[in-house]
């Protein structure tokens, strides 16, 4: 079989799929010196609260001050708990941290989501803030999660980050609580050329906040009405996310098939663990990764790479809870077990069907010797 290169992310094509679209764009929005809080934020920021069926939608620098924000305007407090997975990125734990706040660190479920029963367990006293993590472009279980909200008299923050058009039961991530967050970093599944972020909400006094925290505390007469940050998703970017967004239900459908030829080729394997497939349940999933868990996975690895097939291990192998500089001292052994196996095949939309047999095949070879 002839040797194939296929990267882990191809970043060049992200551009030249649509070169001449965004070269149009480039000339637009500099021809009109619209860099900041013009027009074409305010057209993204409108087609992204319809794309979710929400309220409100604020374009923001990148997804940790949305998760900073978020948190800011659902009113958190110095010292408040808030519970979130330790699978998940450091931000989603550092925002918890530079808002006063405790982030309480638990377990995932079987398909490396927050588990709910986790959550309920870890509840104090101190307990203010449900963080649920929709990673990996798989809503949690909401249901579960709600209730224990609603049980506890809790709110909700999500970081849906990884998460931007999926949905449990025909409801998108990002949707369920007081407030959602979302990513624009360059390799997710809907990105832009740097950094970006938003923030969703249904709450008008939360859209108020946001808008004021987002812009200096600044309010629409040009008064600092409230201590604020610098954090506006630029002009260009959102002009760039509001011609892909136009396009992203394509995006969408071509990742679950890539999923759903994965799931065909691999399905089999005793060696490895897949996600669910793109027809399973109340879920519907949009494959931001595709993380599966595997024996003797740096060797598998190792040799995927000779064959030119490139593969990440999400943040380093480590959850949250393993990084000891961040000080925290716990043992969540279904969280350390998953990490020890779990690594992402290929996944965007540069892929074609042939490369992603090959990547499979390779797979398959691998374990077969």
């Amino acid at each position: 079989m002839t040797k194939m290169n296929i990267p882990f992310f191809d970043y060049p094509a992200l551009f030249k799929k649509d070169r001449e679209s965004y070269l149009k764009i480039f000339e637009d929005v500099g021809s009109r010196g619209a860099y900041i809080l013009q027009k074409d934020l305010r057209e993204f920021e409108a087609n992204l609260a319809q794309f979710l069926k929400v309220k409100y939608a604020f374009g923001v620098a990148n997804g940790t001050d949305a998760l900073v924000i978020a948190l800011k305007a659902a009113g958190i407090q110095a010292g408040d708990e808030v519970i979130l997975p330790s699978h998940t990125y450091v931000a989603t734990a550092a925002s918890v941290h530079f808002t006063g706040g405790v982030p309480i660190l638990v377990e995932c479920g079987d398909d490396h989501m927050v588990s709910a029963k986790a959550m309920r367990e870890a509840i104090t006293q101190k307990t203010r803030f449900l963080m649920p993590v929709q990673l990996n472009g798989r809503t949690c279980d909401m249901d579960e999660i709600q209730k224990v909200a609603k049980d506890h008299n809790l709110m909700i923050v999500e970081d849906a980050a990884q998460g931007l058009g999926s949905k449990f039961k025909d409801r998108c991530a990002g949707t369920f609580g007081a407030a959602g967050t979302f990513s624009f970093y360059p390799a997710k599944v809907l990105g832009c050329f740097g950094d970006g972020g938003a923030i969703v909400t249904n709450d008008d006094q939360i859209a108020e906040s946001v808008a004021l925290l987002r812009d200096h505390g600044r309010n629409d007469d040009g008064e600092m009405v409230t201590w604020g940050l610098n954090s506006r998703l630029d002009n260009l970017q959102a002009a760039i996310l509001n011609f892909k967004l136009k396009k992203y239900p394509e995006d969408i459908k071509r990742r679950r098939t890539m999923a759903q030829i994965y799931h065909e080729e691999l399905n089999k394997l005793a060696t490895v663990k897949l996600p669910p497939p793109p027809s399973q349940g109340d879920h519907f999933d949009v494959y931001q990764n595709y993380e599966i868990e595997a024996d003797r996975r740096d060797q598998l690895r190792s040799f995927l790479s000779d064959r030119g097939v490139g593969t990440i291990i999400q943040w380093g192998g480590k959850a949250v809870h393993q990084f000891k500089g961040l000080g925290f001292d716990q043992h969540l052994p279904v969280t350390e077990a998953m990490t020890s196996r779990f690594v992402m095949l290929p996944m965007h939309v540069a892929l074609t069907d042939d490369q992603i047999k090959y990547i499979c095949d390779g797979i398959k070879a691998f374990y077969k010797a």
